[in-house]
């Protein structure tokens, strides 16, 4: 079964906390989830995450989503294999890195928030 990983700031999780509609499209697959973060601890607790619904994965910054041993570090940490894992992200650079590594991976636009067309990536991918 794939693993399914999820951008956290600006598209799992916003402003106004997490996306409700989101949360309710990853609660229909029975995929083990990991969110990912760029974010230290100062700033997750900053940004709201905190007493989440799956693990949260961070390297604080060191490096970054943009530079693909993050994910090389995220797939070793959990144990996974590249062809095993989706990735769904808002930054064309975060998706680029996780692509380079062999993870299938989703450009989400944060701005118009196209649930439908996630699901239909998550549908045909896991």
């Amino acid at each position: 079964m794939k693993t399914i990983l999820v951008d956290a700031w600006n598209t799992f999780i916003t402003e106004s906390g997490i996306d409700p509609e989101i949360m309710a499209l990853l609660d229909r697959f029975p995929n083990p989830k990991i969110i990912v973060t760029n974010a230290n601890e100062e700033e997750q607790a900053a940004f709201g995450m905190v007493n989440l619904p799956y693990p949260l994965y961070s390297m604080s910054h060191h490096p970054d989503k943009t530079d693909p041993y993050y994910f090389e570090c995220l797939l070793k940490a959990y144990e996974l294999k590249a062809e095993d894992t989706v990735y769904f992200e808002h930054n064309a650079d975060a998706v680029a890195s996780a692509a380079a590594v062999g993870i299938k991976t989703h450009w989400y636009d944060k701005d118009l928030r196209d649930h439908k067309k996630l699901q239909e990536f998550l549908e045909r991918s896991v």
